[in-house]
């Protein structure tokens, strides 16, 4: 699974990407099934968040998320990240 962080309008911080980093432990269990997730991270009056996964099987998922606090918003984001996952991987399995 290659991961890719990319900061709009400002710099990311380390303490800001160890965290993400973190909270992407949660989804550890996904890593073969993911092709590669990417992050966009614009800053304007607030933080905007968005995550796309690319599966194996060529589905792609997108989730949002808005939040004045950058760790708020991660685990906004990455809660939702974790519901698009888990039901991708049920609809791959009941197709079996």
């Amino acid at each position: 699974m290659t991961i890719d962080v990319r900061s709009v309008h400002f710099d990311l911080g380390e303490t800001s990407r160890a965290y993400l980093e973190s909270k992407l432990e949660r989804i550890g269990y996904a890593r073969d099934m993911i092709v590669d997730l990417i992050f966009i991270i614009t800053k304007e009056k607030n933080f905007k968040l968005e995550a796309t996964a690319n599966f194996r099987w060529g589905v792609q998922a997108h989730v949002e998320e808005r939040d004045f606090d950058i760790t708020a918003a991660i685990d906004k984001l990455m809660d939702k990240l974790e519901q698009k996952i888990a039901k991708e991987k049920e609809k791959v399995q009941e197709k079996k």
